[in-house]
């Protein structure tokens, strides 16, 4: 289009609604975008030619969304997603909801039938903003090419603010042909409705600060708000004050490094059994920016009964929604520690780190290099060993499942956003089109997808991606031939009724090659570590097809609805016909 043909007589050039769009974008910093285009979308794409953004082509848009996701991760930056109307906005959703119970800033727009349409069942129209209702921050429906720059600063600036998460911004082709001037508001963003509380309140602080001074056994969640915060410098100075153990939720792991000798790594359902056994022993539990799921607190009645509670976070809805606490701190969590650490009396708490490291000893760590290697290849040992091969500085992306549970177990993560992961919804599928997003947005790092080989099938497509862009992802598909994680619920909770679990693949080699991809497979942890080093070595993206044993079991576990005390725990070792260790139980 020929801007300088619309002039306004007594203004500057009109530029079309779609051309707003992405002047929009660029004033917003965006540099990346991740979309599929169509029918209702089309303007939008038009427009793309005469801007600075770089448009990635995926193959579906559930990859567009999940790619957005893990750019905002791996960045802290919002990540945008395009679509166009009905069934494109549609597979949306899934990225929505995985985004929204995340806490993930994103942005997603798609296109819309035009407004005079609107409610005839049109071709291709979807009512967006109701579908999407519950499952983002807002959402809103642009029917005026007027409204249109407006309302993508207001939907970065929710996305991005208070408690983050996803904004669905839907615009009919109309609003994207119209004509009108460009001004970007200079104004500052009012929205009546949405006013985030960011400063902490001095009494609670102060309340908190009370009860931590007077524990004698305190205890330190972290979530996955310290990571979204920035604030590890301000909880390692936290630390160090009241000398208390942390323990991480799925999500929160980075946010303390895995190497500091106060972290007992992962709570809940798979983490630690000194960390579960600890929870329950507490008097004091302080929890960091994170919403006490089920899966970190089992029976909510039986849970942490001897420990107060600390509770700080930037959502007054999560607080006391399921566990009732005794000091709630609003506010920022990078905020709030910078005001405790001052307040917080220094002092040695020997004798509760002391227990803690009894427990751990007699839970007998897992030291993976000690396990025999009789030919046999377990994910524990392609995990561990790609944490020693990489030196832990890698940026891994998972899937769900039991691979996703022994990544949190076996690779320590040292640095904030190393671990991108599916947490509250467990999406499968997600960890392949995450990791594009990511290597957009981290373009230096060493980047590992380590998937399933049932969730690596939801999004296989994206291979495509990675070819067409010509981007590095190493990809270790944990291949067990079986959807693992269910199938270790159906062994103890379904008496080994294996019913839908066994699952056929491809040759995921071959598949790599046809997409012009390297393709690598390893049966022993010999090849396991021959293929790794040969991935890091090689141009472009790589595919490693790790055939691991069936039956392995993810160990801790505590049952769905049990106590944390009620975790069904690593078997004893068992003499080998060689006299070592049992390699299965220890995994």
């Amino acid at each position: 289009m020929n801007t300088k043909k619309r002039v306004h007589p007594d203004g500057p050039p009109l530029l079309s609604g779609a051309e707003i769009f992405w002047r929009a974008l660029e004033r917003e910093g965006v540099h990346t975008v991740f979309g599929y285009p169509g029918g209702a979308i089309m303007p939008i794409y038009d427009a793309m030619v005469n801007c600075d953004v770089h448009h990635v082509l995926v193959r579906h848009e559930q990859g567009a969304a999940h790619m957005a996701d893990g750019y905002a991760r791996a960045s802290g930056e919002v990540g945008v997603a395009i679509a166009t109307s009905g069934p494109g906005a549609t597979n949306l959703v899934t990225g929505l909801a995985t985004a929204m119970l995340d806490s993930i800033p994103m942005v997603c727009i798609t296109g819309q039938v035009p407004s005079h349409l609107l409610g005839t069942d049109a071709f291709q129209e979807t009512d967006m903003t109701g579908v999407t209702l519950p499952i983002t921050k807002h959402s809103y429906l642009v029917t005026r090419a007027e409204d249109i720059a407006e309302t993508l600063r207001e939907a970065f600036y929710i996305a991005r603010s208070g408690r983050p998460g996803p904004v669905l911004v839907d615009i009919t082709k109309d609003a994207q042909q119209g004509t009108t001037e460009f001004v970007w508001p200079a104004h500052a963003i009012e929205l009546p409705g949405y006013q985030p509380r960011l400063d902490p309140c001095a009494d609670q602080v102060a309340r908190a600060v009370e009860l931590i001074n007077a524990a004698e056994r305190p205890l330190i969640l972290v979530g996955h708000g310290v990571v979204a915060a920035g604030a590890s410098r301000q909880l390692e100075r936290f630390i160090t004050r009241c000398d208390a153990p942390a323990a991480c939720t799925l999500l929160g792991l980075g946010g303390l490094a895995a190497s500091h000798p106060r972290n007992l790594g992962m709570m809940g359902m798979h983490g630690e059994a000194w960390v579960n056994t600890a929870i329950q022993k507490a008097d004091l539990l302080v929890a960091l920016g994170m919403r006490f799921d089920d899966r970190v607190t089992g029976k909510l009645a039986r849970y942490a009964p001897h420990a107060k509670k600390v509770h700080v976070d930037l959502d007054p809805s999560e607080v006391n929604k399921l566990v009732k606490v005794d000091a709630p701190v609003l506010g920022d969590v990078r905020e709030v520690l910078q005001l405790m650490v001052p307040q917080v009396v220094q002092r040695r708490r020997t004798a509760w780190n002391s227990f803690i490291g009894s427990l751990r000893e007699q839970a007998r760590p897992r030291d993976i290099q000690q396990l025999p290697d009789d030919g046999k290849l377990h994910a524990a040992h392609v995990i561990h060993d790609l944490w020693r091969l990489t030196k832990g500085k890698a940026v891994i992306v998972t899937d769900v499942g039991q691979h996703q549970m022994w990544e949190a177990q076996y690779y320590h993560h040292d640095e904030p956003r190393s671990l991108i992961t599916s947490g509250g919804l467990g999406t499968m599928g997600f960890a392949l089109p995450a990791a594009i997003g990511a290597r957009f947005a981290r373009p230096d790092a060493e980047i590992w997808v380590i998937a399933g080989d049932g969730g690596f099938q939801m999004t296989a497509a994206e291979l495509s991606t990675c070819a067409q862009e010509g981007i590095k992802l190493n990809i270790a598909i944990i291949n067990n031939g079986y959807l693992g994680m269910v199938r270790q619920w159906q062994q103890f909770f379904f008496e080994r009724r294996y019913v839908a679990t066994p699952i056929g693949a491809p040759d995921f080699v071959k598949l790599a090659e046809a997409h012009g991809l390297c393709g690598l497979r390893a049966g022993s942890r010999e090849e396991a570590r021959a293929a790794v080093r040969q991935a890091q070595a090689t141009p472009g993206t790589v595919l490693i097809d790790f055939r691991v044993e069936a039956d392995d079991v993810v160990y801790p576990m505590v049952p769905t609805g049990a106590d944390l005390d009620d975790m069904i725990r690593r078997p004893p070792l068992t003499p080998t016909a060689a006299g070592g260790p049992s390699q299965r139980e220890e995994a």
